[in-house]
């Protein structure tokens, strides 16, 4: 195969239990249970109405401006797929719209992440089908290629393998790595419940704040 264009087949995908679990927290608890260290970008955004993402990742890596690997990677994906798309960032043609939307939808694709344009913005913004994009141009995509379906990408440092976990909501796009899926949704999980809780004492008798005093004094704070 040649490195750069080429189509892999055979990844595993997450198990989708853990998939339906995590759609119940939201990014940015998973993310501080990723140490902070894990995010798509501020530019990677939701374009839709609304709504959840949740799937696993069916990876591309496209030339900016080229969405022919996009189209290929929509026609081999599985339902619960994710089409994730590293495309430099590059704002100048859309790569994505209506069409490929709509296609890959009826096959069970479960939402777009696009690392470049997108367009078709009067039919995305009034729909809950979770498209996320860097930006949006009228400008059509070139079908020429090159570009590598289900390998590695990163987006904006945020390393994405195929058949990770993309969860997205309002503030944004994360990705749990298929083998840490486990331990990262125990502790979000708990951090769910912990800020339950001090949800409950604000409603309540009040959030003990002497933390923030201890952190201050601590760090040597004058006037505290």
């Amino acid at each position: 195969m040649a490195a750069g264009f080429r189509v892999l087949n055979g990844h595993v995908r997450s198990d989708r239990s853990l998939v339906e679990a995590f759609a119940q927290i939201p990014s940015a608890i998973i993310s501080d249970n990723l140490n902070r260290m894990v995010a798509a970008g501020p530019s990677v955004r939701p374009m839709h109405k609304g709504g959840t993402l949740a799937g696993t990742a069916l990876t591309v890596k496209t030339r900016p401006g080229d969405n022919l690997m996009i189209h290929k990677a929509a026609d081999i994906a599985q339902p619960g797929d994710v089409i994730v798309v590293d495309a430099g960032g590059d704002l100048t043609n859309a790569l994505i719209g209506e069409l490929i939307i709509s296609h890959a939808r009826s096959r069970g694709v479960v939402g777009f992440v696009v690392n470049g344009a997108v367009r078709d913005m009067d039919v995305i913004a009034v729909d809950d089908y979770p498209v996320y994009g860097a930006g949006v141009s009228h400008r059509g995509p070139y079908k020429d290629g090159p570009g590598e379906v289900n390998v590695p990408i990163a987006l904006d440092g945020m390393v994405i393998s195929p058949g990770d976990i993309v969860i997205g909501d309002l503030d944004g796009v994360v990705c749990i790595p298929r083998e840490e899926a486990e331990s990262v949704l125990a502790a979000s999980r708990a951090q769910q419940e912990k800020e339950a809780g001090i949800q409950a004492a604000i409603a309540g008798a009040g959030w003990d704040r002497a933390w923030v005093d201890e952190i201050l004094k601590a760090k040597g704070c004058e006037g505290v």
